[in-house]
């Protein structure tokens, strides 16, 4: 169980003093003597009709209310005494910004409108964290970006967001200097924009079934579930943006991932859709647009509009997982390309890349893509997006086009961020914060020219399995924060420690704001092993700053409890209660168990080992029954799960939770490597193997009492064979079909 971290004490006392907790950290700071006291009297003062300057004033002034400071006010001239000035200066960059503390005033200088909001978001960081006034130490700050490009891609085509979370996330991403936000609108999931010229892409491809369980009991039909944007909202969203200076750039998938689309218009795919509806699976699907004459006008009129809607110099096209089956079956599609003189799929895609890019690029447009666009003929103004890891970005360097690097798996927030139970349904692989922060942009192989190249780097919440907003936030921070740091500040001033340092008041800012942030880097992670003197706990963090404190009388732990420092030997009934602390502020919801002989025996599924390591994610079964209330950790190739070293002496009783899952994921032809069929009753089994996978079943648990219920369902217990020693089990289930597939919730062994 644990506390959420909303609850977390902050008070401004924390490794770091004030001053130094800005994130991204900026490029140079020289310190002075004294402090500037910001208050109540201070005036805010910019130059007549300097619009960006009264903004960025404005913006600051914001941010100090909403964190409950004092409302100031606004005048209009030059620096004076008591007073912070926004104005400009000749001679910065672009981004680049000039912040002077003295213990009389502030000044804030920049050449640029997004100079002065950087340098008005540092300011309100040099205050003590979640308060809107204070004391800001006397310094001068010489501030500007190592990339232009710092960016985040947000998922709205999976599960559609409201307009309100996605200024929240704007907001955000500008406290970080973050400046870009990919917003991705359609896929086969869903088509999220509102075409005013074709209403049925948002009348049908804008809503999706959830996928059924097979033979489980629904007290209702599923309900279609959706939405999308209408021009009034994106126009809102743009301008809220651009007030932020967070450019959004859309992507509009093509030719790929067109499912929702071709449902709304059968006629743009390149194979019958009659009857096609919306996906509910995720995974790699193989409906495309042809190449008819239509479907470009069609694309091209979707392009007008969009371009009208975002002023973005760049326009996304996707371009990645082109699966050229249906192209390759199509006689009108294989037309087409001896027509054009083409001879195969790859050849199409460039084609269809470089029509589409010409027709962004006479509007004045600069295309994005996917490394899967980088093909001969790829338009020289087009920008290559590096997913494959970094060879991507090497690759379009080298050949001349500006990259981005936004790399599976780091830069990919689906992935969990830690192995505790406490994650949310993702991806099963980590990258934790520190992967993220240790992310090098850097390729030494290039050369000066080539390494101009590079604009920055993104990372990508994709969201199939990431269904809230909450979810997002969790997912998101504090990883968006070592982006932005990545992004913006130049290598020397980098440092994993002090970065999590200044993290501490950084969490402090975030709750101020209403934020669910992850607590990932500083949770607890506990072991337990039960023994005749009582139970050995080990408890560990990712992070190397700090200290675990613990308590064994039942109170929260605080900042003068006692100290982990080596495995604890607690009483068997004895409730122990842990969290991280960073000097006197705790930096983690609090971890508590109580360690008696149930908790001993029962193991979720995180606790025990996946056999395999095919396609590893968390999923959440239905509410309710006898779960554990935690994401069921599965490999979905196969559902096999290994319990290491069990006392098998006595010939304990096991008992198991399962859940069935439906098994919505367009894996392609590997689904053929799936095992299914080898159940020996109408609905299979879980089979327990003794000593390795590949052993006849020791014993198997009949799945009937589950297979009618939707949510975990705790199976009769039945006992284990009595073998001298310790053995590994191995728990799989045997299934008569592919869907429903079966998840293991828990097990439970002993007495």
């Amino acid at each position: 169980m644990a506390l959420p971290l909303a609850d977390i004490a902050a008070p401004a006392g924390a490794a770091v003093a004030a001053n130094e907790a800005v994130i991204p950290r900026p490029a140079e700071v020289v310190r002075a003597h004294g402090a500037f006291q910001l208050g109540p009297r201070t005036d805010l003062r910019v130059a007549a009709g300097d619009a960006g300057a009264r903004a960025a004033a404005r913006y600051f002034a914001g941010l100090l209310a909403r964190c409950g400071g004092p409302e100031l006010a606004i005048q209009t001239g030059g620096a004076t005494a008591g007073a912070v000035s926004f104005a400009r200066v000749r001679g910065l960059g672009a981004q680049a910004y000039r912040l002077e503390v003295t213990p009389q005033q502030i000044r804030v200088q920049a050449s640029t409108s997004a100079g002065l909001f950087y340098g008005a978001v540092t300011l309100w960081q040099l205050l003590p964290p979640g308060r809107g006034q204070g004391a800001i130490g006397a310094q001068t700050i010489r501030d500007q970006p190592a990339y232009a490009w710092r960016g985040l891609m947000l998922d709205s085509a999976r599960h559609f967001q409201p307009p309100a979370f996605i200024k929240t996330m704007i907001d955000w991403m500008a406290w970080h200097k973050l400046n870009v936000l990919q917003w991705h609108l359609t896929d086969d999931q869903g088509w999220r924009l509102e075409i005013p010229r074709y209403p049925r892409l948002t009348a049908i491809g804008a809503w999706r079934t959830p996928a059924a369980i097979p033979g489980v009991r629904k007290s209702s039909p599923a309900q279609r579930y959706g939405g999308f944007y209408s021009d009034r909202e994106v126009r809102d969203i743009v301008a809220f943006a651009a007030r932020r200076h967070v450019r959004i750039v859309p992507e509009i998938d093509m030719p790929g991932h067109a499912r929702a689309a071709i449902a709304a218009y059968p006629w743009l795919g390149a194979a019958g859709a009659a009857g096609l509806t919306v996906s509910s699976a995720w995974g790699v699907h193989r409906r495309l647009f042809n190449l008819e004459p239509a479907t470009f006008r069609f694309l091209e009129n979707v392009l007008d509009e969009v371009m009208a809607l975002f002023p973005s110099r760049f326009v996304h096209i996707g371009g990645d997982e082109v699966v050229a089956d249906e192209w390759n079956a199509s006689p009108a599609v294989r037309a087409r390309a001896r027509a054009f003189g083409i001879r195969d799929a790859g050849g199409l895609q460039a084609y269809f890349t470089q029509r589409i890019g010409a027709y962004l690029a006479a509007h004045g447009r600069r295309m994005i893509g996917w490394d899967e666009v980088l093909q001969p003929g790829l338009p020289k103004g087009a920008v290559v997006m590096s997913w494959h890891g970094a060879s991507g970005a090497h690759a379009a360097a080298v050949a001349g086009y500006d990259t981005i690097l936004a790399a599976s798996p780091t830069l990919y927030f689906d992935n969990r961020q830690s192995t505790l139970p406490s994650e949310p349904p993702g991806r099963l692989q980590v990258v934790s914060l520190q992967d993220v922060y240790r992310f090098d942009l850097r390729d030494p192989s290039l050369d000066h020219a080539e390494r101009r190249h590079v604009l920055g780097l993104q990372g990508n919440i994709w969201t199939e399995h990431i269904n809230s907003p909450q979810r997002i936030e969790w997912m998101a921070l504090p990883r968006a924060a070592a982006v932005a740091e990545r992004g913006w500040t130049p290598r020397p001033r980098r440092g994993w420690r002090n970065f999590l340092e200044r993290l501490v008041p950084m969490f402090a800012r975030y709750r101020a704001m209403g934020l669910r942030v992850a607590d990932s880097a500083f949770a607890i992670a506990a072991h337990t092993a039960g023994g005749a003197a009582g139970v050995s706990l080990s408890l560990s963090k990712q992070a190397d700053i700090g200290r675990i404190r613990y308590t064994l009388d039942g109170s929260e732990p605080r900042a003068e409890s006692p100290v982990y420092a080596a495995p604890l030997l607690v009483p068997v009934g004895a409730t122990v209660r842990a969290a991280s602390f960073v000097g006197a502020v705790r930096v983690s919801r609090i971890w508590s168990e109580r360690l008696d002989a149930h908790t001993l025996e029962r193991k979720d599924s995180h606790a025990l080992q996946l056999c395999t390591d095919g396609i590893g994610l968390l999923l959440e079964p239905a509410a309710g029954g006898a779960g554990s209330g935690t994401p069921i950790a599965i490999d979905i190739m196969n559902p096999c799960w290994i319990d290491r070293g069990v006392d098998l002496s006595t010939g304990p009783r096991l008992t198991a939770a399962v859940a069935p899952l439906a098994f919505n994921y367009a894996v392609g032809a590997d689904v053929g490597k799936i095992r299914v069929g080898d159940a020996q009753t109408a609905d299979g089994e879980l089979e327990v193997r003794i000593d390795g996978c590949d052993r006849p079943p020791a014993l198997r648990l009949a799945l009937a009492p589950a297979a009618r219920q939707a949510a975990v369902t705790e199976l009769p217990p039945r006992r284990l064979p009595r073998i001298a020693g310790r053995h590994d089990l191995c728990l799989r289930f045997a299934r008569p079909r592919l869907d429903p597939q079966w998840g293991l919730d828990w097990i439970r062994i002993g007495e």
